[in-house]
């Protein structure tokens, strides 16, 4: 009895009645031969059909256990589920929610890439007794507003050809993962501002090179643009390509903060003629971005391998990126400056809360030394081997904002790079489908209809104007500290509330090393047995 009552159970109704529907709905027509009743009834057939047929699927699929026991209504969890966050985003999330970003701060980049009110009314909407808020201190003797133009000159005494950066730049965003609209409105922004593009590890497009943009050129360890049919490196393209005016600084990166020590695969099938031709791979191949680099194995071989950039591109800045991991790797790397005199002009520290396209959840959540840890670590580790004068620091991972530069900086950055920030003054909206080609504003996808949308004049005013309304709050703020420039910040301008009835200053957070103290031999807890494992010989710890 139970067996026969089955298909009028809650779970199968809707099947049920799909099918009983459409057969009474054939019967009428079978038993009434008048045309005029197939034309109406055609219509209300072929959907409860469909219906009835999608349902029977359902039964049989083995993939999903609700659809077996749900047919044709659990399609709708499925459609719930899939539209969750942009309902989420739109009706449910307040000013503060949102990640990664939250709305104020997606909100405030619109503002300013659009020239509107970037001011917000009654007071501040953060709980200022929380643990975790934090803020700058401001002076009683407040300096007048500097304008924008803060600038910081890379490039140490190796260096023939040093490069005057802005503070604030466009972070590594490979063509591939942009659209083409995105790449040329990113760097005609960037040169109507005076900031530089970072090109990311895909290589440098035609489209980077369409509005003569200053250029970082990022170089991975899949060595695209520059690379022998092999994968490894190829020095002549190299120095051909770097010879170009426009690219103002090489950099090479070891890892990133979204993804540490994860390669990458674009399948053959995507591979077109054009990222083939850009990135220097073959058509019908898998294009591979190992996970380590092929030209070097060692920190002396990777500090050779530094000097090389320099030298083949004529002098420019050559520098690295990396996400810090292991502390004694980077030590590692430090041991491996002083051992060769071989040093770079400058390092990205690169935050485990920096963006992607795709990355595995358990990398992107709990892979990585998140930027302000990183900064600082660098930081110090380049003054206890009294390098830090020559070596300019960039710090990049969930930067957006003048707080967040001014915050950065005084930890020890020169400069900040921010992808997602410019993202958003493009038109990004967070929709989290970066991995899907169907971006919704056409920023990151390869899909030439969605990117179309993108209108390249319009977005490339408000990439600029982002940039300058950035600085010009930056400016403001080291106004209020009584400051002229953002070199002069320091963690003592800073503080943290650790408990609701505690508060640190960021110089106690962040405590610095004193000039030359790992040559000497440090009891710092921080670096004492990193420095003592760190070998310059190999990544692999010593003892």
């Amino acid at each position: 009895m139970e067996t026969l009552l089955l298909p009028f159970s809650p779970r199968y109704i809707v099947l049920t009645v799909c099918a009983v529907v459409t057969a009474l709905l054939i019967g009428i027509g079978i038993f009434d031969h008048n045309v005029k009743v197939w034309e109406i009834l055609l219509i209300p057939i072929v959907i409860f059909g469909a219906l009835t047929v999608l349902g029977i699927r359902d039964l049989l699929q083995k993939n999903h256990a609700v659809l077996r026991n749900y047919p044709i209504s659990a399609h709708i969890r499925f459609l719930l589920e899939e539209i969750r966050p942009e309902i989420r985003q739109y009706f449910f999330e307040s000013e503060k929610d949102g990640m990664p970003f939250s709305r104020d701060t997606r909100a405030l980049v619109y503002q300013r890439a659009k020239m509107q009110l970037d001011k917000r009314p009654f007071g501040t909407q953060e709980d200022v007794y929380r643990e975790g808020y934090e803020w700058m201190h401001h002076s009683v003797a407040p300096k007048a507003h500097g304008g924008t133009q803060f600038r910081v000159t890379v490039g140490g005494p190796d260096c023939t050809k040093p490069y005057s950066a802005s503070v604030f730049n466009i972070s590594a965003m490979s063509f591939g993962a942009l659209s083409p609209n995105s790449v040329r409105a990113l760097n005609t922004g960037a040169k109507k501002g005076g900031f530089a593009h970072d090109t990311g590890e895909g290589g440098v497009s035609p489209y980077h090179r369409e509005n003569g943009g200053d250029l970082i050129w990022e170089i991975g360890s899949g060595y695209f643009g520059c690379r022998n049919r092999d994968g490894s490196f190829n020095p002549e393209e190299f120095a051909r390509v770097a010879a170009d005016d426009q690219i103002k600084m090489v950099e090479l990166k070891i890892s990133q903060g979204a993804k540490p020590g994860h390669g990458g695969v674009l399948p053959a099938a995507k591979v077109s003629e054009e990222i083939s031709k850009i990135r220097g791979v073959a058509m019908g191949e898998d294009c591979i971005s190992p996970a380590t680099h092929s030209a070097f194995s060692t920190p002396l071989e990777m500090m050779a391998f530094i000097g090389e950039m320099r030298r083949l591109s004529g002098g420019k800045p050559a520098g690295f990126k990396m996400c810090i991991g292991h502390p004694w790797e980077f030590l590692a790397i430090c041991k491996a400056m002083l051992e060769t005199g071989i040093y770079p002009d400058f390092i990205v520290v690169d935050g485990n809360e920096g963006g992607t396209g795709a990355a595995p959840l358990e990398f992107m959540d709990h892979l990585g030394m998140p930027m302000r840890e990183g900064v600082s670590f660098v930081h110090n580790a380049l003054i206890g081997i009294n390098a830090r004068d020559r070596i300019k620091i960039g710090a990049a991972g969930k930067i957006a904002t003048a707080f967040d530069m001014a915050r950065a900086m005084a930890i020890g950055a020169d400069w900040c790079n921010s992808a997602r920030g410019f993202m958003f003054a493009l038109g990004c909206i967070q929709s989290l489908s970066c991995h899907t080609d169907r971006c919704p504003t056409g920023v990151s996808t390869q899909d030439p209809i969605r990117a179309r949308a993108l209108v390249v004049p319009l977005k490339t005013e408000r990439v600029y104007m982002y940039h300058h309304a950035t600085l010009h709050a930056l400016s403001e703020l080291l106004a209020a500290a009584g400051l002229d420039h953002p070199k002069q910040l320091r963690p003592i301008h800073f503080s943290k509330r650790t408990s609701s009835t505690e508060v640190m200053s960021f110089a106690k957070l962040y405590p610095a090393l004193r000039p030359g103290e790992l040559i000497e031999g440090t009891q710092d807890p921080r670096f004492r047995d990193a420095w003592a494992m760190a070998r310059a010989d190999s990544f692999q710890p010593a003892g």
